[in-house]
């Protein structure tokens, strides 16, 4: 059998050469170039776009790209130059109609344009570094109709002018104004901020120099803000519409700069109407108005905060050292609450709670108060008034709300020690006369000044209370230790009060009644038989009594009375007229004490139990006194008060202030020996500033007072001097 042939198989080439035509490339180019200028003459919807892509494609794939590349910018430029003919022709506002017509016209063809030549945007462009055909007709755009020398200018103004035109009122063709300006923003950040941005913002800044000193010669602060406030409104809300987002920082700086930043001074000073004027008559709305402005401008809230500051302090200045002011420490004190409360709901409703101007307000506060240094006495007086009548009928809530404001005050006080020793006497006389509204209005406030300053500041105020505690237990063991029989003399009631707790001076005890002297004796007894290693000395000056007295007529009062004027009524029992010597040797009661408690007793009008001769209101040594049986009252119980003594002498409060200044001195050593405990060795200027920041939330350390007290601690070989170095102290262990 015959095995099959191989047979090879040879692919040969063309005998003849594939030649394309020489006119095919100026052929496919003529299509495509009428196919342009019916894109550009709105006719091409007899166009085949598939048809036209080939030939594009074809061109491009037979090295025809240079050819359609070049032909396509001709082209192009052809049709611009007749639509920027069509476009300069255009009268008045149709100028801008005409070329936002055009614009979008020129978009359309481009898109259709593109679609052609897709394959030559996908594979020519890029390769050899051509504008891909969109950006092409945007760069021809630009070049032929937007930088054209008799459009450039004519759309600048065209558009300035319709702005222009919406600020004094008239309404424009919003619509119109966003396509172009977007145009404008299609064609390059740099042709927006250019052609149109820069010139803009030059001219507003202009437009508001001159309309702003316009407003501020003939309007009021409050008007000139509210118009203000208007314009940047208006110029936000045109960038909304119109412009580029990225415009609103600029214009609304240029409408800042303007028309506040370059008037800020005039404004807050403005006379009559200015930030003091606001803030004097509670204009909340200006000033919201003034600070959501000021705030967006470099040092306006700055501005508003110094010129309050300053009215603050000055108005604060005024009320502490007017000397009218002073003679009643109450209104001094609410005048102050008044201010703060003012002054915090301005913070409030018109500033947004800005901390800074917080801080400003405490500031000005403590400056102005400490200016008086009677102030930590005002404000223990007016607490003294508050819970002693002050607060009858009031709610918690609102006796909370009080004391909360107090201890503002007292936060701003630099002698907070000062304020300690006025409550502390003011305290115990309340707490003994039963004068207190409320135990746990008392109570509070103690806690209150307990967070704010330590125990320390605190345990003898507690400590009263325990007293008063312990002494109703006292009195209920004493009457139930005693036979039956004691109840028909006199009643007794005693606190019993410890020394260290009580702010009291010692006092000389006057002669008690006899009938008092054996219910007084059996009380020391039994006090002192239940617990050792006390004294008890009585304090006459600090008690009251209940009277019972008869007048002529027989009429029956019971008179409430203190202990001296007890002392020198029961005389009366035992005779029918007294003269002062004889009263005084009586009773031993002092010499300017009994003199107070004979005016009030004989002196005082609707009180007068006793009868003076000669009548007059001073007690002489010769004077002599009776039981007044006229004396009549429409009420059973009578009160009589003790005529007040006169104000506190300088050279008495020169002693309260000497007594404070003793106190603070074991304060201030014990300081310094705490600072020099831990860092063994420390320099002058050191321990006084780490002294005054230990201290200052009791008082304020004078720095002479410090360095006398480093003194006595070297004496008493607490510290010592460095040998090499003087300034330095070293700690002795």
């Amino acid at each position: 059998m015959n095995t099959p042939k191989k047979r090879n198989f040879r692919i040969e080439a063309f005998k003849h050469r594939v030649e394309v035509d020489p006119k095919y490339a100026e052929k496919t180019w003529k299509v495509l170039e009428h196919a342009i200028h019916e894109i550009y003459s709105h006719n091409a919807s007899g166009l085949s776009f598939e048809e036209l892509y080939r030939n594009a494609y074809n061109m491009v794939l037979h090295k025809f790209g240079d050819k359609l590349y070049s032909g396509l910018v001709t082209t192009m430029t052809f049709h611009l130059k007749e639509i920027s003919k069509s476009i300069e022709a255009a009268q008045g506002d149709f100028f801008l109609e005409e070329l936002n017509r055009k614009w979008e016209e020129h978009n359309k063809a481009l898109q259709m344009i593109r679609d052609i030549l897709m394959y030559m945007d996908r594979t020519y462009v890029p390769t050899n570094n051509k504008t891909h055909v969109h950006e092409l007709g945007l760069s021809l755009w630009r070049e032929y109709i937007i930088h054209s020398e008799s459009i450039r200018s004519r759309l600048l103004n065209m558009l300035l002018d319709q702005i222009y035109r919406e600020r004094t009122g008239e309404v424009i063709n919003r619509g119109l104004m966003r396509n172009i300006t977007k145009m404008l923003s299609d064609l390059g950040s740099p042709v927006y901020q250019e052609d149109f941005e820069k010139p803009f913002l030059e001219v507003s800044a202009s437009f508001y120099s001159g309309e702003s000193q316009q407003f501020i010669e003939c309007c009021n602060c409050g008007e000139y803000l509210k118009k203000a406030e208007r314009r940047l409104n208006e110029e936000m809300e045109r960038v909304t519409h119109y412009l580029d987002p990225k415009s609103e920082p600029k214009i609304t700086n240029v409408v800042e700069r303007e028309m506040i930043a370059n008037h800020m001074q005039r404004l807050v000073h403005m006379e009559n109407s200015g930030l003091v004027d606001m803030l004097v008559n509670d204009k909340y709305e200006d000033l919201g108005g003034m600070y959501s402005l000021f705030r967006r401008v470099s040092d306006g809230l700055s501005t508003i905060r110094d010129v309050m500051t300053s009215h603050l302090r000055e108005k604060g200045k005024q009320l502490v050292t007017d000397p009218e002011r002073l003679k009643d420490p109450v209104d001094f004190v609410q005048r102050l609450l008044d201010e703060k409360d003012k002054y915090d709901k301005i913070i409030n409703l018109a500033f947004n709670n800005d901390k800074t101007f917080l801080n400003a307000l405490t500031s000005s506060f403590e400056y102005f108060i400490n200016l008086n240094n009677r102030s930590p006495e005002f404000i223990s007086l007016y607490v003294d008034d508050k819970l002693r009548k002050g607060l009858k009928g009031v709610s918690e809530e609102d006796v909370e709300i009080v004391l909360d404001k107090v201890m503002t005050l007292f936060r701003y006080l630099q002698e907070k020690d000062v304020f300690e020793k006025y409550y502390k006497q003011h305290l115990a006389k309340r707490l003994l006369s039963g004068k207190t509204v409320s135990d746990d209005a008392e109570r509070s406030l103690i806690v209150k000044l307990k967070t704010e300053c330590g125990y320390q500041f605190t345990s003898k105020l507690e400590g009263m209370f325990t007293d008063l505690k312990t002494s109703q237990d006292t009195m209920q063991g004493f009457y139930a230790s005693q036979p039956s029989d004691i109840g028909d003399g006199p009643t007794l009631a005693v606190q019993v009060l410890t020394t260290g707790s009580w702010p009291m001076q010692p006092s000389a005890a006057c002669n008690l009644p006899a009938e008092l002297l054996g219910v007084c004796e059996k009380f020391r007894s039994y006090y002192l038989g239940t617990h050792t290693g006390r004294r008890l000395s009585w304090q006459t000056n600090m008690g009251t009594a209940d009277l019972k007295a008869t007048f002529g007529k027989n009429q029956k009062h019971e008179l409430n009375v203190s202990t001296y004027q007890m002392c020198i009524l029961m005389l009366f029992n035992a005779a029918d007229c007294l003269n002062y010597k004889e009263i005084e040797q009586a009773t031993e009661i002092p010499a300017s004490d009994l003199k107070r408690c004979l005016q009030s007793l004989a002196c005082v009008k609707g009180k007068n139990v006793l009868r003076k001769e000669p009548m007059s209101k001073d007690i002489a040594d010769d004077d002599a006194f009776y039981v007044n049986d006229k004396f009549s009252s429409k009420f059973y119980k009578v009160k009589i008060g003790t005529v007040a003594a006169q104000k506190d002498t300088e050279p008495e409060k020169q002693e309260t202030r000497q007594r404070v200044e003793e106190d603070r001195k074991p304060q201030i050593e014990a300081a310094i020996v705490r600072i020099m405990k831990s860092r063994r060795v420390l320099d002058h200027n050191n321990i006084v500033a780490e002294v005054t920041k230990q201290l200052q939330s009791r008082f304020l350390p004078n720095p002479v007072v410090i360095k006398k007290r480093i003194e006595s601690l070297i004496e008493r070989e607490f510290l010592e001097r460095e040998k090499m170095d003087r300034k330095l102290y070293r700690y002795l262990a």
